[in-house]
Parts: C-alpha cells; structure tokens; sequence
C-alpha cells in the first residue's frame, strides 16, 4: 500500500496522565492484541480514511472518536498518543474549507454536508472539547520548526533489513537514546523521538535567536520563524511534562531512496544553522539553510507534478 505523502508529529503522554476512565482503557488497549502495531499502524488509518471518503456521500469526518492509539513503552511506564480521528478530520475539513473557494470545496464535498459536518464541529467546540490533537500532520514537507526539538542522535532510521536502528521485537519499544522505535518487522521508517522536556528546552532556545536574526513573519514555508516556532511551543505546552515527541518521517520515506534517507541530517543542520545564528557566522547558516532548502524543495514540488 502505497500512503499518504505526510510526516507526522506525535506527542505521547504517559497513561497516568489521562483521567479515569480512559487511563484504565489505554492501559487495557496496550496490551490488546486486536490493536494494530506500530509498523501498521499508518496503512490502518489511511485505509480507514480512504473507505470513508469514497463512499457516496463521502463521510468526511466519522460519526465516533477513534478508540485507536499509538503506543510506546518506556522502562515501566505506558505512552499513549491517541488517534483522534474525528478531531483531526475536522481540523482538516475546516483548514480545507478556508484554503479552497467554495466552488472548488463543493466539487470534492456537497454543500449540504459540508455545513452538516461544520454545525457538528460548532457544537463540539461550545462544549468545551479540547482543540489540540496529539498529532500533527504535513503533506509533502516537514516544516522546519519541526526539526527543532530534536538532536541528531535521538534519529532511529530502518531501512527493511537488519542494520542501523533496525530490532525485532513485538511493539514501540527502546533503542539507543532510550526512546527509538522497534518494530515486529521490518519497516521502513525514519524516526526522531526526545522526551517533553528537551523539546521544549530546545523550542524555547531558539525562539530568540529566530526572532532576533528572522523575524515574526510566517510567509514563506521555507523559511524558519518564531511565529511558527511560538505556534508549536504553545502545541507541546498543553501537554503532560512527562510525555514523549516524535517526527516521523511516515509517507514521506516512499519519496526517498534509501541513499537519501541514510544522508538525511536535516535535525542535525538546522541545530547547526541556530547555532551559527546564535554566533553571529551567517556564512554556516546560510549553507546549512541551503542543505535543507535543497533536500525538502524538490519533495515538496512533487505535489504539483503531472
């Protein structure tokens, strides 16, 4: 199966941080053996996805929540980071909505349906239901605050045979850094994960450097800059202190030949573009900026190909 060309941030927060019920039910979803895993987890979710929307009408957001999560483990502890389809499909039909002209949306969805599915989003945010999903999705690039959490050592790349970051195992598990992923198969995947609290750190690190040498400014998509950089601090801030980030490359790896995927240092070369920022030697920005920009350009062009 050939997924959706999207990378994913995810934020895992430990079970004990759910209120009962729903930390005794992830608790049992863990150790579910109906709950599919991590290697499979995005082939469920997009199949889900595409038998809603091809439908006639299309069911463009599902009448009930997801019951399905994401799930690491890490020395005792549990980590949840939930699906939340029905959220995330209305954040997406809204953000949809607002990009497209009306005529243009109305050939996709039919009128009637699309103020339908926005009434019931309506009710859902008078109720006071929290807007901030565990996860965030990309299609076609990963923006490059994105990288700014993470440290080049926290990478676990597969690559489908045994090797680097590669383990057998039954779930999400640790590898080296303590965090990485395992997978009962091979898979190929490239993954960053740290723990809250360093994402954060690093976040609120480079907020100033960004502001002082880029500027507020969220025009360009190329560019880093602190409007985006305070966007997803203020994302990682309404969750537990405890919890776990990760950058999954997901989809994003069909686009990439393992060559490239082994040459990917784009966490490692933004570090270094903040760090000549900081130092005043722009001439190391500018070529870390110029190795990201010529990796990501080229992907994100593809979605304008015939």
């Amino acid at each position: 199966m050939v997924l959706p060309y999207a990378a994913y941030l995810r934020v895992y927060e430990p079970v004990t941080a759910f209120p009962e019920p729903t930390r005794t039910l992830w608790t049992v979803y863990a150790d579910s053996r109906r709950r599919p895993r991590r290697n499979h987890a995005l082939g469920v979710e997009h199949r889900a996805a595409a038998l809603r929307m091809t439908g006639s009408p299309p069911e463009v957001v599902p009448e009930r929540e997801s019951r399905d999560a994401y799930v690491r483990r890490l020395e005792d502890m549990i980590y949840v980071c939930p699906w939340e389809t029905r959220l995330r499909s209305w954040l997406a039909f809204e953000r949809f909505r607002n990009e497209h002209a009306a005529g243009v949306a109305a050939a996709f969805v039919p009128p009637p349906l699309s103020e339908r599915v926005m009434s019931d989003f309506e009710q859902w945010k008078r109720a006071g239901r929290s807007l901030r999903p565990h996860i965030l999705t990309s299609t076609w690039h990963i923006p490059l605050d994105w990288f700014v959490p993470f440290a080049r050592d926290e990478r676990c790349l597969m690559l489908g045979t045994p090797g680097t970051g590669y383990r057998k195992s039954d779930d999400v598990s640790e590898e080296p850094g303590g965090h990485g992923p395992a997978t009962a198969a091979p898979a190929r995947t490239l993954i960053y994960v740290t723990s809250m609290a360093e994402a954060r750190r690093r976040v609120s690190a480079a907020l100033p450097v960004v502001r002082e040498n880029l500027g507020d400014g969220t025009g360009d998509v190329y560019l880093l800059s602190a409007g985006r950089l305070e966007t997803l601090a203020r994302w990682l801030g309404g969750f537990d202190p405890r919890a776990l980030v990760e950058l999954d490359y997901g989809g994003l790896v069909q686009l990439l030949d393992d060559r490239a995927l082994r040459a990917d240092e784009s966490v490692a070369e933004m570090t270094v573009a903040l760090t000549g920022m900081e130092r005043g030697e722009a001439e190391l920005t500018v070529a870390m900026y110029k190795r990201l920009l010529a990796r990501w350009r080229p992907v994100r062009a593809l979605e304008t190909a015939n």
